[in-house]
């Protein structure tokens, strides 16, 4: 089911304050011990970025270009951020968000993203722009990414923090009463850790789609145009089997609606409220059909316990 969460998980990271490497130097090509912007200085402009020189910093290093005004970030919430990666060493850069229209999403402190991200955008404010600095152990490592990360490089970005969302642990609305025997029962707490799925034992799954409220919150109701911000439970209904959890993870995961390729994970969403709890049934016609996904058998319906936390 990663295809379906888009998540890459890696182990739990440490989240401590980021440390300031020496400054050293500076020249025409460093200020303050990292590579200087040669264009695009300002917050929201495309950077540019100078070569590094001399040895970079073993630690992570970052350097606030200009701070914003906006909340500080805080394990859990979810940034929009415009970002510049480029290796230390390297004159051109390997990836960036800036100038294709949108910016991209992170949890901070979930483990998504690499670990000089974790740690180096937590704790900063909304609206500043950062240089990272991030050595091997907090990048790629020994093992490099694709032809253009070589193994033990370290990394430089530039991120403009556009904007950030708080994000409850768990939906809290009004507890719907779950009356039909013949359905799944999804489990009502709100401390945000695991909620059960339950399977009835015998009888035939729903042949039609299932999106039923078990904590019904007051949020605005999920349109096609938004991103949503979600906990789940998956499970197959035939073995009532889990195939992904984020629960159990404590972590979320943000689908933008126009990009959910199941029509009825998609369907089941649009118009329900956020802060709600959803019990998803759905059918194969309307999942993967005669497809096997990961661990999900052909011909699978599945069951979702889901809380819409948020919409970006």
């Amino acid at each position: 089911m990663r295809r379906l969460a888009g998540l890459l998980v890696v182990p739990a990271l440490l989240l401590s304050t980021a440390a300031c490497g020496d400054s050293g130097s500076d020249s025409a090509d460093m200020k303050n011990g990292v590579p200087a912007l040669t264009g695009g200085a300002k917050f929201g402009e495309t950077p540019k970025l100078s070569k590094g020189e001399g040895d970079p910093p073993k630690e992570l290093k970052v350097e606030t270009i200009s701070e914003g005004t906006g909340p500080a970030l805080k394990k859990g919430d979810v940034a929009q951020v415009n970002y510049l990666g480029q290796v230390w060493d390297g004159k051109e850069p390997f990836d960036q968000s800036f100038g294709k229209g949108k910016p991209f999403e992170v949890t901070i402190g979930a483990g998504m993203v690499i670990k000089g991200w974790d740690q180096g955008l937590e704790g900063k404010k909304v609206g500043s722009r950062l240089e990272l600095v991030i050595p091997p152990d907090l990048g790629y490592g020994a093992k490099g990414s694709g032809d253009k990360i070589k193994p033990n490089a370290t990394l430089v970005f530039v991120v403009d923090i556009v904007k950030g969302t708080s994000v409850p642990a768990s939906a809290t609305g009004k507890e719907v009463p779950q009356e039909d025997k013949a359905l799944a029962k999804a489990g009502t707490n709100t401390d945000g850790k695991e909620v059960s799925v339950t399977v009835p034992k015998d009888g035939e799954p729903p042949a039609k789609l299932v999106s039923n409220y078990v904590l019904e919150g007051d949020g605005p109701a999920v349109k096609d145009t938004d991103s949503v911000v979600v906990k789940f439970h998956g499970k197959t209904w035939k073995d009532d089997k889990t195939f992904e959890s984020t629960y159990a993870l404590d972590q979320t995961v943000t689908w933008p609606i126009d990009q959910i390729s199941v029509k009825g994970l998609k369907e089941g969403l649009v118009g329900k409220k956020v802060g709600s709890r959803i019990l998803l049934v759905i059918p194969p016609d309307q999942g993967f059909g005669a497809e096997a996904r990961g661990t999900i058998p052909a011909n699978s319906t599945l069951v979702f316990s889901l809380d819409i936390l948020a919409v970006m």
